[in-house]
């Protein structure tokens, strides 16, 4: 995904919603606001998106070697994390074929995902997956996964155990082809509960919807 920009858009839980261009520049991304509830910006509000734009563009192009590495170095954090995720998902569940139907324009398998008792997560981002099961749809020709639903059903400790996601958390993420047998994702949507050092309660909620994939044509360099 870095060799691609992209459009994301972000919905509320009241509704309303935000869209973004999702910039790759000098190593890491950027957010360009580019419409509000579905209506793009007003001239005056664009021009002050382009302003913060070239802003930001100048002040990455002004950074110190080590500045600039430990920029890239956070961007690349989060995507190992959801690396490690996907790479622990056939260690972390058993898979069970339920048949075969069609999901949209692709012919599937449907596979259920039970969690192994035997399971030892190598860290804490892979911890909650202990206490989840969910459903699994394989792409018949490409054997790319087209989505994915979990939940959690049993509480599971988090964060150095000073945290506890709750049974009601769970996601859906839907992928789809971009070019060249290149899938990505095209929805997500997640619900959460947790308790924060065990008896704060705590709710999130997102539904992001990711389209208009096209390569990057990167900032690399400073001028």
């Amino acid at each position: 995904m870095p060799d691609y920009d992209f459009f994301e858009r972000d919905q509320q839980v009241d509704g309303s919603t935000k869209t973004y261009h999702e910039l790759m520049i000098l190593g890491s991304r950027y957010e360009r606001l580019v419409a509000v509830n579905g209506k793009p910006l007003s001239p005056s509000e664009n021009t002050q998106e382009q302003q913060k734009l070239q802003a930001e563009i100048a002040k990455r192009r002004q950074e110190s070697p080590q500045e600039r590495q430990e920029r890239i170095a956070n961007y690349e954090k989060g995507r190992k994390r959801d690396y490690q995720i996907m790479d622990q998902l056939t260690k972390a569940f058993n898979f069970t074929l339920l048949g075969e139907q069609k999901l949209g324009s692709n012919e599937v398998y449907m596979l259920k995902a039970t969690p192994r008792p035997d399971y030892q997560p190598p860290n804490m981002d892979t911890q909650a997956l202990k206490g989840m099961q969910g459903k699994l749809w394989i792409d018949k020709n490409t054997f790319q996964w087209v989505k994915v639903q979990a939940q959690v059903v049993h509480p599971v400790s988090i964060e150095g155990f000073l945290a506890e996601v709750e049974p009601g958390t769970r996601f859906e993420l839907d992928k789809g082809p971009v070019a060249n047998g290149i899938w990505f994702p095209s929805h997500y949507v997640m619900r959460a509960r947790a308790k924060i050092l065990f008896f704060i309660p705590h709710k999130s909620y997102d539904d992001e919807t990711y389209y208009d994939y096209h390569k990057s044509p990167g900032i690399t360099a400073p001028e």
